[in-house]
C-alpha cells in the first residue's frame, strides 16, 4: 500500500531525511520517497496509519498538513 502527505517546513534535505527517519522508525519496513520541492512524502508499506504518520512528522519538528 502507498499512501502520499503533504509536510510543511521541510526546506532542505536534512529536514527530509529527518522526516524519513522519523516515519522509518514509526513504520517498520516502510519504504519513504520525499519530494522536496512538493513537500510530499510517499510512504509504502503493507499497512500505513495516517495516526502513525502525523505523530513520527510532528515529533520530527514539521507540520504534518494530511493526505495528498
Amino acid at each position: 500500500m502507498s499512501k502520499t502527505y503533504k509536510v510543511d517546513g521541510m526546506t532542505c534535505g536534512g529536514c527530509a531525511a529527518s522526516v524519513q527517519k522519523a516515519i522509518v522508525a514509526a513504520v517498520p519496513g516502510a519504504v519513504v520517497s520525499i519530494d522536496l520541492p512538493t513537500a510530499r512524502v510517499t510512504v509504502e508499506a503493507g499497512a500505513v496509519e495516517d495516526t502513525a504518520i502525523q505523530k513520527a512528522v510532528e515529533d520530527a519538528g514539521f507540520d504534518y498538513a494530511g493526505t495528498v
